[in-house]
């Protein structure tokens, strides 16, 4: 399957709420994951929601790389997982804040509030049910790609555009603000030995 171009933010299907999928084991929505897959994997992406690629419904893959996994205990690497009808559901009351990208506002990142840790109820490409909690980098992209389910996109979430920008620029103004190392001090002491 060919990879399809990424949508780009302005066009109507980002901001469509997309329909459910009512048979997540129907081979139009293999069809439709293996052409998510291509995409992403061309993009260079750690998520993909299938209106990115212009198709309104209710389908993302999420993956995260181990060197993207945060500190938290319960974080790690997710290998490439498709997930269909999901929903989510915060637990507890920690955000966080985090920048974010995405393939279809290319260049540009933003420092984005997230849950922590949410609840996902999905349904696998096989038809199995899924309920777990997921934390850290997971639980970011989950929030990131269902939201591209239900219309929002990352800017929407946004509350500080002082931390929006381009990748390039924000590596550069991040560099510049880091403190010079200072020269070393001669002591006045006499050295222990």
């Amino acid at each position: 399957m060919s990879a399809k171009s990424i949508v780009r933010a302005g066009d109507p299907v980002l901001r469509r709420v997309a329909a459910p999928v009512a048979d997540p084991t129907s081979p139009r929505i293999a069809d439709l994951l293996r052409e998510m897959e291509a995409s992403l994997a061309e993009a260079g992406g750690i998520g993909l929601a299938a209106p990115q690629i212009g198709v309104s419904e209710r389908v993302i893959l999420i993956s995260v790389p181990a060197a993207r996994k945060t500190d938290d205990p319960e974080d790690g690497p997710l290998p490439l997982t498709a997930l269909i009808n999901p929903a989510l559901e915060p637990v507890g009351e920690d955000r966080a804040l985090g920048m974010e990208g995405c393939l279809s506002i290319p260049g540009l990142r933003g420092e984005v509030p997230r849950w922590t840790r949410v609840r996902l109820t999905a349904v696998t490409p096989q038809g199995e049910p899924v309920d777990t909690v997921m934390t850290g980098m997971r639980a970011r992209v989950l929030q990131h790609e269902v939201d591209h389910l239900d219309g929002i996109l990352y800017l929407d979430r946004m509350t500080d555009f002082t931390r929006f920008g381009y990748v390039e620029e924000l590596i550069e103004a991040e560099m510049r603000d880091v403190p010079a190392p200072q020269p070393e001090q001669e002591s006045t002491q006499e050295p222990v030995t």
